[in-house]
């Protein structure tokens, strides 16, 4: 039996892979439900880059025939952890996994990630990103004339 620690950091690297996968999974019909009842963030050039971006390095994993680095550094905490199989120990590790990980043929991943990509990027057009406006002293530098 080995102390709970690998385990524990197992299951906070698996939160966390959780968050971020709702966030790519949420994110566009937020955006698309934000647009239509004028919530600004959806607009938030942040929020939409770092969207958009997350979902271009999942896409270019999957066409590489790479795992996620969170998939792999969970993993190795639960062989350090003792958890082998298919089963984790924690309720968090079994419920979490079975809702995020699936097994498909690599090639439905491609294309369902391609398309979803292609999705957030026609969005970014339909639903455009929002930049602030610079503040009025910045823009009008031509009412100062210091020629003398």
């Amino acid at each position: 039996m080995t102390d709970g620690t690998p385990a524990f950091w197992a299951d906070a690297v698996l939160v966390v892979h959780f968050g971020i996968a709702a966030f790519l999974a949420l994110g566009l019909p937020v955006i698309w439900i934000g647009a239509a009842a004028g919530w600004r963030f959806v607009r938030n050039p942040w929020f939409r880059w770092s969207h958009a971006g997350l979902m271009g390095v999942v896409l270019a994993e999957t066409v590489a025939g790479k795992l996620c680095p969170l998939t792999v550094w969970e993993a190795a905490l639960r062989r350090a952890a003792g958890e082998g199989g298919d089963a984790p120990a924690s309720f968090v590790g079994y419920w979490l996994g079975r809702v995020l990980f699936h097994y498909f043929d690599p090639v439905w991943f491609g294309v369902a990630y391609g398309l979803f990509f292609g999705l957030i990027v026609l969005t970014l057009f339909l639903v455009p990103v929002q930049w602030a406006a610079k503040p009025a002293a910045s823009r009008d530098t031509t009412t100062s004339n210091n020629s003398g």
